[in-house]
């Protein structure tokens, strides 16, 4: 432990910018301990946390310009993959769309305060089709203001950090392994929620793009839910023919529902494992209206060769 306390000495700047471009690029390895070690030896150097600030802030917003991109280009596959690399649950995919609807950009702000949300919104916001410029603005502002955090909160308390790293020296190799074992526990945490939402969509009953394309085709009575996030920034233009657009808040908020008692109702989204559309049919199905989950979401549609149209609104 001591040995890492004198490196970041000598590199504390590449440190910096090594620990928060990992952990914006997705792996599961903390960065905010080295920006508290950057606003403990900032006591001494205010340049250098200053410069510390600006590497951070920098770091976070490379990382995250290039989830944007790919994001934009990609969509949900790219969602997946973070969800896989991240180990986070698909529920935080739902998080972060439900978070995108209610507040728009400022998202952006807030997303690295967040576990899960600051690993996910930047290809988020590619894939709901918010402008590069507004990205980089409000994104920036997010990373510094997260930064400067971390570096404050070194800065406060930086003889507790002291005191704390002193003991982690005493300890030697059962330093290790206290760390060792918090993140395993950590790493189990979230694969256990992974494996519990997956249970709950199993419960449910799914539907095929095919399946339902026949159903509309035939006139069968069918309510098709689109609960992908909108908000301000945000472009959602596109969708299943006759999909209503409508908020999970707003279902689980129990408001009417003028659908027909005898329609089929199918939920879908754009996000991997099709959380959003689970949450949604789990809080119909709590009021007694049996819903589907549309299987593959909005991408599995397209795949089938299955055409899209302007959705409607649902105030």
């Amino acid at each position: 432990m001591n040995q890492f306390v004198d490196l970041f000495a000598e590199h504390g700047l590449l440190a910096v910018f090594l620990g928060v471009f990992i952990e914006q690029v997705g792996a599961p390895i903390p960065a905010f301990p080295f920006l508290l070690l950057a606003g403990m030896d900032g006591i001494d150097d205010g340049a250098f946390a200053l410069l510390a600030l600006v590497v951070a802030a920098v770091a976070s917003m490379l990382a995250d310009l290039v989830w944007f991109w790919a994001g934009r280009r990609h969509g949900q596959r790219v969602l997946s993959l973070l969800c896989k690399i991240s180990i986070s649950p698909d529920s935080c995919v739902r998080q972060s769309e439900l978070s995108f609807a209610r507040r728009g950009v400022a998202t952006l702000v807030i997303s690295k305060f967040v576990p899960g949300l600051s690993t996910l919104a930047p290809p988020m916001a590619g894939a709901l089709g918010m402008s590069t410029r507004t990205f980089v603005i409000f994104n920036l502002a997010g990373s510094a203001l997260w930064a400067g955090s971390g570096i404050a909160l070194g800065i406060i308390f930086h003889r507790q950090i002291q005191s704390l790293l002193t003991v982690l020296g005493e300890l030697g190799n059962a330093a290790l392994v206290v760390v060792a074992m918090a993140l395993g526990l950590y790493i189990a945490l979230r694969l256990y929620r992974r494996l519990r939402l997956s249970r709950i969509k199993a419960r449910l009953p799914q539907m095929l793009p095919a399946e339902l394309a026949q159903r509309m085709r035939e006139g069968a009575p069918v309510v098709v839910l689109d609960v992908r996030a909108v908000g301000a920034g945000l472009v959602l233009s596109e969708g299943i023919a006759g999909a209503l657009r409508i908020d999970i808040a707003a279902l689980e908020r129990d408001c009417p529902m003028d659908w027909p008692t005898d329609a089929l109702v199918v939920t879908y989204c754009a996000c991997p494992n099709d959380a959003s559309a689970v949450k949604a049919a789990q809080s119909l199905n709590k009021r007694g209206r049996k819903a589907h989950v549309l299987n593959g979401g909005i991408e599995g549609w397209v795949r089938a060769g299955l055409p899209l149209e302007a959705v409607q609104s649902v105030d």
